[in-house]
């Protein structure tokens, strides 16, 4: 039984006999709090009639299947998420009345309830196969369509769409509510998965942009309860810049009628490219201070998906194989518009920083597929939107547009966007224009780079002379066995020399040369002569996609002189290859937090702070042996502590460091300070402690076991938010004892009722603990509940309750054997559920290894 999947060949089939004219669909969103009604008629042609085929519903029931005009069963014809079309003519019509659900989950039509005000926010999120959960369709991206919704809601109401609001029709009272029905054109042909239906009293702020195709509106959209928070100016400026980089940069004008960017809350991602109507998490709404990271990467954001409505909505994948090129390409656009037309001129290192180390760490899972993987059917889809599918395929785009050439690359995207408007196409499409623009043949680069998993890994090898000069020179690259694939790279060699500066010793570009290797060695002839540096960097600049290692006499220089290199771009990839030492058990974890914490004095690059505090606390929790982690996590929260005292007073050093600081501290010493900060008895001067931060220190009060349920409880009546119930049950959840523990996983993950993201904060609170004694009893309840608590939920709660309440903490020998047997014995679970506890063994076993090279000393 095919369940909710749908296989590529299924799809292919389908898509070979039928065109889709139109979708009009009628929903009415007063029925209740539970379910709503939507009646979808679908006109469609047939090649072959008399064939059969299917369209995909997912609903609490159907009420009526009208084919033709014939009425069909719904008994008969309505099974497993599908509704049997038989005896198909040439021009067809389809009607199906019937009831859907609202969801908690993310999916589908999610329906929210404001703590505040108490008013119902709805919105959409069809990306991958959703779209179905709202309305009959041909769930695939290879039949577009024309969409007319028409909606009955709330008069007081907003309500968004693809198309341009219209202006509401009274439609009566129903149950004492007021209502009205907005009747929306027909869009432009496009795929279902970027329908979108968003409404309820959400508050507007409204703009224009001038396009090439005239004047384009703009709207942003947030719940009433934060509309104080909005900074909608910068995000309108944002927005501007990216329509006036895109349009130049692609040669096409924007290709839908508005825009309109909604802030919408319990979203699963950070955002989705509904066409002309994208939706954004509401954390991207700062109601309290945010380090600079956070604000650069809303930008990074609001730019990616505003590359997806050329690429992506104008064209668009003929399925989901080529989902990482629909990533991959936004990501690259938005991070080179970001770069280019933006305050955010340094985006490359913060791709670097950020995106790259994402991707390597993905890379190195027993997960890891190639980067145009494989999607056989949608359960495939569903557990690819990974760091392959985005970062590493922005890296390997990066080298492509290098590979290339920016000009021949851009000129290849104009003529793809020529061609392929309003059309679906597959990669081979875009590498064909690429090829004529180029003058390149990209077969071999395409097989190399898209079709073979895993990350190289670059080492210098030399030889030098009595007088210290190299008499011979190479790069070795290697590759795991498991993905043994040799990659051409092309990198930047840099040599950096000591020099006395201002305040101390400095490291100094003396040396740099742009090089091509292919193969396990190659030798480069331009640097026999020269005078071994203090420090070599391989991939200086960052060109290449590879783990890099470095000498031991450079491993030596970056160690003494931890704040040597002026840029951070240097500096990030000098920490990047210690981190992949300690990850890879090379270097000892204690090693590489003094090396962390000896560089972050004076750091002002946001995200690679932002970076360096996660690994650090990653190292101190997994990587250091089990004996020698309760000195390494005091020493990292005294450090933390005292580098925000020596910060800039108001510096975003100074936010992010203190917000580390309580995020790790396991010092009961510490609760008088944390008491004092929430009082105001004692402050970092510059830094107010907004509402934000009172739950950073409340909840570390709650884990230091010092916050009992009444003190607990009145934080969150300083705070009736939605978000602040869901710090409160983080911090019910942190609490050090058994019955804290037990709670958290009833409210979880034996019952299923709890909205995505109390799921996630419960889990993050449950995770945390001064007392690993507490998650040992989990080992054995995690495994037993595994397959009952993912099919019984959908994919995004049940991804948070497999990953979110696995005891990572533990990072023991008994662990990774528990999880072991249960991979071994359930071969033929959900792909989805096997991929999570195989990532979740991945990272106990490479902890285990640094555990015992940290062990050495």
């Amino acid at each position: 039984m095919p369940g909710k999947n749908l296989t590529r060949d299924e799809a292919a089939a389908r898509a070979s006999i039928l065109t889709v004219e139109s979708y009009a669909v009628g929903l009415d969103l007063t029925t209740g709090p539970e379910h709503f009604r939507t009646v979808t008629t679908v006109r469609f042609g047939c090649s072959e009639p008399g064939a059969d085929t299917f369209i995909d519903l997912i609903a609490a029931s159907v009420e009526s299947v009208t084919l033709n005009g014939a009425q069909l069963d719904p008994s008969e014809v309505f099974a497993d998420s599908r509704i049997a079309l038989p005896g198909l003519q040439a021009d067809n019509e389809l009607v199906v009345d019937a009831t859907g659900s609202y969801t908690n989950t993310g999916e589908g039509l999610h329906r929210f309830v404001d703590p505040v005000d108490n008013e119902v926010y709805l919105y959409t999120q069809f990306e991958v196969p959703d779209s179905r959960r709202m309305y009959a369709v041909f769930e695939q991206p290879d039949l577009k369509a024309s969409f007319a919704f028409t909606v009955t809601a709330p008069a007081h109401w907003k309500v968004v769409s693809n198309s341009p609001t219209p202006e509401p029709e009274a439609a009566g009272v129903a149950e004492g509510v007021e209502r009205a029905t907005w009747t929306f054109a027909p869009t432009q042909r496009i795929s279902s998965y970027i329908t979108a239906l968003i409404a309820g009293p959400y508050d507007e702020v409204r703009d224009q942009v001038t396009t090439r195709a005239g004047v384009v509106p703009l709207g942003i959209f947030c719940r009433r309860s934060l509309t104080e928070h909005l900074d909608a100016d910068n995000i309108f400026e944002c927005t501007k810049q990216g329509f006036a980089f895109f349009e130049k940069e692609f040669d096409q004008p924007y290709p839908f009628e508005k825009y309109d960017q909604i802030f919408t809350p319990e979203y699963n991602m950070g955002a989705m490219e509904n066409a002309g109507a994208v939706t954004f998490t509401e954390v991207y709404v700062f109601r309290s201070k945010v380090s600079e990271a956070k604000v650069e990467r809303r930008a990074l954001t609001i730019l990616h998906e505003l590359a997806h409505m050329w690429f992506g909505n104008l064209v668009t994948m003929r399925w989901w194989d080529d989902l990482w090129l629909n990533e991959s390409f936004a990501e690259w656009a938005s991070t080179t518009c970001q770069a280019e037309a933006t305050e955010w001129t340094s985006a490359w290192t913060t791709f670097g920083t950020s995106e790259k180390a994402w991707a390597y760490d993905q890379d190195q899972l027993s997960s890891t597929h190639p980067i145009a993987a494989d999607m056989r059917h949608l359960e495939d889809v569903e557990v690819n939107f990974d760091g392959i599918t985005y970062a590493k395929g922005a890296s390997v785009l990066k080298q492509l547009v290098a590979y290339v050439g920016r000009e021949p690359f851009v000129a290849a995207l104009r003529e793809y966007f020529a061609k392929h408007a309003w059309g679906n196409t597959t990669l081979a499409d875009l590498l064909s224009e690429l090829e004529k623009a180029s003058g390149r043949e990209l077969t071999q680069w395409s097989t190399l780079w898209l079709e073979t998993a895993g990350v190289n890994t670059l080492r210098p090898v030399f030889e030098v002379d009595a007088d210290g000069r190299y008499t011979s020179f190479a790069v070795e690259q290697s590759a795991a066995a498991s993905h043994p694939t040799l990659r051409p790279h092309r990198l930047g060699i840099g040599r950096y020399a000591v020099r006395a500066g201002e305040s101390g010793d400095v490291l100094e570009r003396v040396g740099y040369d742009e090089v091509d290797i292919d193969g396990a060695r190659t030798d480069i002839d331009a640097l026999v002569g020269q005078q071994q540096p203090d420090l070599l960097l391989v991939n200086d600049d960052d060109l290449a996609y590879a783990k890099i290692r470095l000498d031991e006499r450079s491993l030596a220089t970056a160690l003494s002189l931890p704040r040597g290199f002026a840029d951070s771009l240097p500096r990030s990839l000098v920490l990047g290859a210690t981190w992949d030492m300690t990850r890879d058990a090379e270097m000892p974890a204690r090693d590489f937090v003094r090396f962390v914490l000896e560089t972050l004095p004076g750091e002002t690059d946001s995200t690679l702070l932002r970076v360096l505090v996660g690994q650090v606390v990653t190292a101190t929790r997994l990587y250091t042996a089990p004996e020698h982690r309760a000195e390494t996590a005091a020493r990292l929260s005294s450090s933390l502590a005292a580098l925000a005292e020596t910060a800039a007073p108001g510096s975003d050093a100074q936010f992010q460091l203190v917000e580390a600081w309580a995020n790790t501290t396991r010092d009961a010493s510490d609760e008088p300070r944390l008491r004092a900060l929430l009082s105001g008895e004692s402050a970092f001067e510059g830094l107010t402690v907004d509402t934000e931060l009172r739950w950073t220190f409340v909840k570390a009060l709650a884990a230091l076991g010092v916050a009992d349920e009444a003190e607990l409880q009145g934080e969150l009546d300083r705070d009736p938010t939605s978000t602040g119930r869901e710090r409160h049950a983080e911090a019910l959840a942190a609490r050090p004892t058994a019955e804290a523990k037990a709670d958290a996983w009833a409210k979880a993950v034996e019952q299923n009722v709890l909205p995505n993201q109390m799921v996630e904060a419960v889990s993050a609170g449950f995770r945390r603990s001064t007392d690993l004694s507490l998650l040992e009893p989990y080992v054995e309840k995690y495994h037993a509940m595994l397959v009952d608590a993912w099919e019984a939920r959908s994919v995004a709660i049940g991804e948070r309750v497999v990953g979110g309440f696995y005891p990572f903490a533990l990072a023991s020998e008994e662990l990774k054997q528990a999880s072991d047997r249960w991979l071994a014995e359930h071969p033929d679970a959900a792909p989805g559920l096997v991929r999570t506890v195989a990532e979740n063994r991945d990272t106990v076993a490479r902890a285990l290894l640094a555990q015992a090279r940290d062990r050495q000393g």
